[in-house]
């Protein structure tokens, strides 16, 4: 048995340590907001947080996961996750859906560890998820709309 942290709570996990996240998330812990694609981490459309980085769970064996905090989009919350939902739903950025709680995680990584991200810090951070739809632009939009959201709602002390 392994224990993990997933979306604040610590969970127990019967898996093998082998296992890759994404099915202990989805088979073992019954959260299937984190999407399987490809199964070969290409598509990015099972992305989760681990710490503060964006990880397709897909690769990400239980044993290489230790005491990091796993944050999966049923786990997405506060200011800066309200301010990228609220985002996405104003600009319409969802088109069939499928990759958007990837995208939405990568998203949150790249807030997480840059507040303030220009064009190319969002082409770089978002890359690596697929969107068959298309939605790029309308993704980068919402990031950006969401950034200025974040600052403009964070106290003094973190506006630096």
């Amino acid at each position: 048995m392994l224990k993990l942290n997933i979306n604040g709570k610590t969970v127990d996990v019967y898996s093998d340590p082998t296992t890759p996240l994404l099915w202990v998330l989805r088979c073992e812990l019954k959260m299937t907001g984190t999407k399987f694609g490809c199964g070969v981490g290409v598509c990015g459309a099972c992305t989760v947080l681990v710490g503060k980085e964006a990880k397709t769970s897909c690769q990400e064996k239980l044993s290489d996961i230790g005491a990091n905090d796993v944050t999966t989009i049923e786990g997405l919350h506060g200011l800066q996750a309200r301010a990228l939902k609220e985002a996405w739903t104003r600009i319409d950025v969802v088109q069939c859906g499928y990759c958007q709680s990837a995208q939405l995680m990568a998203a949150s990584a790249l807030i997480l560890n840059n507040p303030h991200p220009g064009m190319n810090d969002i082409d770089c951070a978002m890359h690596g998820i697929i969107c068959r739809c298309g939605t790029y632009p309308r993704i980068r939009q919402a990031i950006l709309e969401a950034t200025g959201q974040v600052r403009s709602n964070a106290s003094p002390c973190e506006k630096g």
